[in-house]
């Protein structure tokens, strides 16, 4: 059982050979100290993307030796991404990761029919946080990526984060499925999804984890809450993913989770071609880290499979 994230370096194995990560619009302060302390402990090999003049600058200003990686200019935020993209589309890198380039250019060049990394999956986003007050890592999806997904969206987003959880050797992750509620309400979309989804999951309809809903916030993740309210679950108190209902509740509980619980986070993009380590501007360096070991960890076992 993880129950830090930094225990995910121990999936990376003696044997393990460096995933090729490539930053697009490489001039940004947290990004750059991130992927050079992660190529510097062999967790990936680094390509940077950008502006090679305001890059080694900054790398001067932050102390970092960046003579020893490959570099590609770029002449701005867009082409640089345009040019990161297009490297891992044709399989030359392993996991993409934003730097100093708004999310919308980002998320243009990879969704191009020409160039892009779709696969013809939803793509969503995955958040695995370190809770001082959980007994384990947990995950949390979707917070930035579909803003009010139908139950089919809903599907597909599950599927990504179980792909991702059984990628780190959780073989049948529990999932709960949010609501605000833990019974179903004729009024409330969510808890209808909620038992929808977990009726599917009873049917085999989705596989490779134990889903249930609808479950309210506390029951989900406290035994004594399930037990006072007298819920029979095997997901209530020992979740392994939150499913949220829709971006606007999973938005406001990771910022939560990172400002008022001060929860260490891993976050990126799935159901890509490729691992893409999408972080929120307010992330520390450390979440651009932990984000990047994470991507490692998944595109290594993905691979195996």
């Amino acid at each position: 059982m993880l129950t830090e994230l930094s225990q995910l370096r121990e999936l990376l194995d003696k044997e393990h050979k460096p995933k090729k990560l490539v930053l697009a619009a490489s001039e940004d302060a947290h990004s750059l100290n991130a992927v050079v302390r992660a190529a510097e402990q062999d967790i990936i090999r680094l390509v940077l993307v950008g502006d090679k003049e305001k890059t080694a600058g900054m790398a001067e200003i932050l102390e970092l030796d960046i003579s020893k990686f490959e570099f590609i200019e770029a002449s701005s935020p867009v082409e640089a991404v345009s040019k990161s993209v297009k490297i891992v589309h044709d399989g030359k890198a392993d996991i993409l990761m934003k730097g100093k380039v708004g999310t919308s250019d980002m998320l243009r060049s990879i969704l191009s029919k020409d160039y892009g990394l779709r696969t013809g999956k939803l793509l969503s986003h995955f958040a695995y946080f370190e809770v001082e007050t959980y007994h384990k890592l947990i995950g949390v999806t979707d917070v930035a990526m579909n803003i009010a997904p139908s139950l089919t969206e809903k599907i597909s987003i599950l599927n990504n984060s179980v792909k991702v959880l059984n990628s780190l050797g959780i073989e049948n992750p529990k999932v709960a499925v949010l609501g605000a509620v833990e019974k179903v309400n004729t009024e409330m979309g969510a808890t209808l999804d909620a038992a929808l989804l977990s009726k599917m999951n009873q049917r085999d309809q989705i596989l490779n984890c134990i889903v249930d809903g609808p479950l309210a916030f506390d029951n989900a993740i406290s035994v004594e809450s399930a037990r006072h309210k007298e819920i029979k679950s095997d997901v209530a108190g020992d979740t392994d993913l939150l499913l949220m209902p829709d971006i606007e509740v999973g938005n406001v509980l990771y910022k939560s989770l990172v400002f008022f619980a001060r929860a260490k986070v891993a976050s990126m993009i799935v159901g890509a071609s490729a691992p893409i380590v999408l972080t929120s501007r307010s992330d520390s360096e450390q979440a651009k880290f932990d984000s990047i070991l994470l991507a490692a960890v998944v595109a290594k076992n993905l691979t195996k499979r």
